[in-house]
């Protein structure tokens, strides 16, 4: 599976931005997706995740109620739907994909990755 990340840019403290990761490769639908971000000087870390098919959804805590995972089988896609972004959102996010069902939120768990997009907000 090859994923290739997209949507990223520059925007203001309030605004909202959605990421779009497109997968190319086999069966994408049977893999569960993630988004994981990683700021400068610190580790990746969880975002979001879905089931395979469009199942159950997951989210790390403090990111609840401003970001939404969601999938489109149609168009091999996975979005994350980002509102209210704060200066500490600032990252560069990462999809990936997953072929097993163990803990969503670390990427140990993920087989592939994609290259990244940079999220910048300004305060």
């Amino acid at each position: 599976v090859q994923l290739q990340a997209s949507g990223g840019g520059l925007v203001q403290a309030g605004d909202s931005l959605r990421l779009s990761c497109a997968a190319s490769g086999r069966s994408f639908s049977t893999y569960g997706m993630g988004w994981f971000r990683q700021a400068p000087g610190k580790e990746r870390e969880f975002v979001a995740a879905i089931n395979s098919y469009g199942g159950r959804t997951y989210y790390a805590d403090s990111l609840k109620g401003r970001f939404t995972i969601s999938s489109d089988n149609a168009r091999d896609t996975v979005y994350l739907q980002m509102n209210s972004l704060k200066p500490e959102d600032t990252a560069v996010y990462y999809c990936a994909a997953t072929g097993g069902w163990g803990d969503r939120s670390s990427p140990k768990e993920y087989d592939y990755w994609g290259q990244g997009t940079q999220v910048t907000v300004s305060s």
